[in-house]
């Protein structure tokens, strides 16, 4: 049976056919353009995750680093007053 209200030959099965596999095909491409650009707009959103990543360490590293200065400059101080009570200690005996 032929769409067009005949009996179907076969010139226009085929041409038919090729619309459909036509279609079939633009279909599947949508669909693989459409799962590509969810698939880059994750990588994206990773990206940025992993930059902010970066960032925090960063900034961490900053301030164990300023952390560690402070704390070397307090022991410091402590040594320094640490001797010279040894000092004080060992002018008195």
């Amino acid at each position: 049976m032929d769409p067009l209200g005949g009996e179907m030959t076969w010139p226009t099965a085929v041409f038919l056919l090729v619309v459909v596999i036509v279609a079939a095909f633009l279909v599947a491409m949508v669909i693989v353009g459409l799962f590509e650009s969810r698939k880059e707009k994750q990588a994206t959103i990773r990206a940025d995750d992993l930059r902010q990543l970066v960032h925090r360490f960063e900034q961490l590293t900053e301030n164990t680093l300023d952390a560690q200065q402070r704390t070397a400059g307090d022991l410091a101080e402590l040594r320094a007053r640490t001797a010279s009570i040894e000092q004080l200690l060992r002018s008195v005996e």
